[in-house]
């Protein structure tokens, strides 16, 4: 019932983009996202380079607070609105998250080698050596391949679990400072879509932080380490997480 069909005004930029590409495969995402802002919010050359920026990062932000290195399917039962890692003994195994986190107490990650579901097996060989090898395997694949050790090095030096941590904490971050980038453009977007999205941007802040504190927490009853000391602790704990029920995202 939404008149324009997806929610929220930057979503239809995906119906755009999708159109787009079915007519030339060969545009880059940047030319079809400022294309986009152009039609729909914006001809001011710096709301343009802001705008483009916040919508070339924005995936990776949201991995980064959502699934990190790898992680996957750790949504809610019922919805896929929020965070809930936890989910376990449903009908099916493969409906729940610890099926794909398979965290314990040694580490964490689905191990699809040969020593695992050895689902790498069906993969062209090239590359089911690339992702098979840890020292081949992009670490934005790293979990989706792999079950690896709490104290495991990754190439920043820091381990697993600290790894994990930052990614989290930086998406949670990343997603306010869009929220900041966004109210710099007051006046260059017209103020009626200027303070839908500013809304939506408020609330996917809430909504980062949310994700970030309940997987950082859960994860933690396993990894049984303490969150980097220069990182912010969350204020609530993990039953109060578990126990949230959407749409109501932590204030």
């Amino acid at each position: 019932t939404d008149r324009n069909w997806t929610g929220t005004i930057f979503l239809q930029s995906n119906w755009y983009a999708f159109g787009r590409l079915a007519w030339d495969h060969e545009l880059t995402s940047a030319a079809i996202a400022e294309e986009w802002i152009k039609m729909t919010l914006s001809h001011n050359p710096v709301a343009i380079k802001s705008i483009k920026k916040m919508m070339l990062d924005s995936r990776e932000i949201c991995v980064n607070y959502m699934t990190p290195l790898g992680l996957h399917h750790m949504m809610g039962w019922g919805h896929h609105y929020g965070p809930a890692p936890w989910i376990k003994d449903k009908p099916r195994e493969e409906w729940t998250s610890v099926y794909y986190h398979r965290a314990d107490k040694e580490g964490i990650g689905f191990d699809r080698t040969k020593s695992g579901s050895d689902a790498l097996g069906q993969y062209f060989e090239p590359v089911q050596h690339h992702f098979g090898d840890l020292k081949n395997c992009p670490e934005e694949f790293l979990l989706w391949f792999h079950h690896l050790p709490w104290d495991y090095k990754l190439k920043s030096g820091k381990t697993l679990w600290d790894e994990l941590c930052y990614h989290y904490y930086e998406g949670a971050r990343a997603v306010s400072d869009m929220g900041t980038t966004w109210r710099k453009l007051e006046g260059q977007v017209n103020p009626k879509v200027f303070n839908q999205i500013d809304q939506m941007l408020k609330i996917q802040e809430k909504e980062a932080i949310w994700w970030r504190n309940a997987c950082v927490l859960y994860f933690q009853t396993f990894s049984d380490r303490p969150i980097p000391g220069d990182l912010e602790m969350p204020e609530k704990t993990l039953e109060y997480y578990q126990n949230l029920q959407f749409p109501f995202a932590p204030m």
